[in-house]
């Protein structure tokens, strides 16, 4: 009998493990060999003569073969197991260490701002990411709400104009933790950041809903739809229509469940206009919340973050752009740069908020709405 498991009557074996899994507090690190790191790179060199482009229309379509036949095979595995796990152990965020290796004087000074960015010089990156999100298997989405679309990536670069805002271009701010397009229904399912540069040594920030635990009394009430969320930083105030509709913040498994939230927009945005009860119950989750947040993580050239945005928000560190901390000292440096790319697993379950002649372009504008 030594060996037997007890369980409580009601309480299935396979949920008495899950219960007795201690919360994750960190994503997973993985640390890639010199010889993957070789051959991502020249696995990205022979995609770029044979494709061309990694939006060509063929390398979309064979994406997911060309990920399980050109990754090497534990990269591959990790993802692939990655993309239907969503149990009590999973974080929701895997780190690639030293993915790829980057030429930094091939990639010159960073420009300005993320509309200068020279993408015929990130060809390269677009590819092996792309095999990233091939490999969960998820398939490469654009949002016209993300830069009326701007291409399957974006480079990440901070903006003296923005410095200030809650958005990627910001910099002079903590970006509070958010899951990607909180404000949509057919948010990413997945996200990638491949750190290019980050020179001023900024933290990544990540926050998983699983380190809670099982949901409690104060993870219950935001399963109700009571919570408002408008467009991020990057819409004017005025622009943020259907801000009545409310929905949850909790969804899904009601014991281990999937999360829409953004902390800027829903806490601190007045444009919310939160009810009394919806912000008693958002403040209440934040003050727990903000006890897990990551922060120990600092990126560096050729890291790739590689996220389950239904688990995992993201954000970071303020900072001072183009600048690092050398013995207390400001030292002028290249500024930061960062490549997302994002996915949805099912081309099926988006395709009545999708461009008719493109179903990997997303068209809807805030909680159901579409641009026109």
């Amino acid at each position: 009998m030594k060996n037997a498991i007890i369980t409580t009557p009601g309480i299935t074996t396979e949920a008495w493990k899950e219960t007795s899994v201690v919360p994750p507090s960190a994503p997973l690190i993985v640390d890639i060999t010199a010889r993957e790191s070789t051959a991502m790179f020249y696995i990205g060199q022979k995609l770029i003569r044979e494709y061309g482009s990694y939006e060509n229309p063929a390398f979309i379509a064979s994406l997911h073969l060309n990920a399980y036949q050109l990754l090497p095979e534990r990269i591959a595995r990790i993802l692939s197991n990655f993309g239907t796990d969503y149990s009590a152990a999973q974080y929701g965020a895997i780190v690639f260490r030293g993915l790829i290796q980057v030429d930094q004087d091939e990639l010159g000074k960073t420009p300005s701002s993320w509309k200068e960015a020279d993408y015929e010089k990130l060809k390269t990156y677009g590819f092996i990411s792309s095999l990233m999100h091939g490999a969960v298997p998820s398939k490469l989405v654009q949002y016209y709400a993300q830069r009326k679309g701007g291409g399957l990536m974006h480079a990440i670069i901070p903006d003296e104009r923005m410095s200030h805002t809650q958005t990627g271009s910001g910099s002079r701010t903590d970006l509070f933790v958010h899951t990607e397009d909180a404000f949509l229904f057919h948010q990413a399912d997945f996200l990638s950041f491949l750190f290019i540069r980050n020179e001023e040594q900024v933290p990544s920030t990540l926050y998983s809903i699983r380190s809670h635990g099982a949901t409690d009394e104060v993870m219950q009430p935001l399963f109700r739809p009571l919570y408002k969320c408008p467009k991020d930083a990057n819409y004017a105030q005025d622009a943020a229509i259907g801000e009545e509709v409310t929905t949850g913040v909790l969804y899904g498994n009601e014991t281990y469940p999937f999360i829409r939230f953004d902390a800027a927009e829903q806490l601190y945005n007045p444009a919310a206009r939160q009810s009394a009860e919806a912000m008693h119950h958002l403040e209440e989750f934040w003050k727990v919340a903000k006890t897990h947040i990551y922060n120990d993580f600092v990126p560096a050239a050729g890291d790739l973050i590689f996220v389950n945005n239904h688990l995992c928000a993201h954000g970071r560190n303020a900072f001072v752009a183009g600048y690092r901390e050398e013995k207390g000292v400001l030292v002028p440096c290249e500024r930061r740069m960062m490549l997302r790319m994002m996915s949805k697993t099912s081309l099926i379950d988006i395709r009545s908020v999708t461009k008719t002649e493109d179903p990997y372009f997303i068209m809807e504008e805030h909680y159901g709405s579409i641009f026109r």
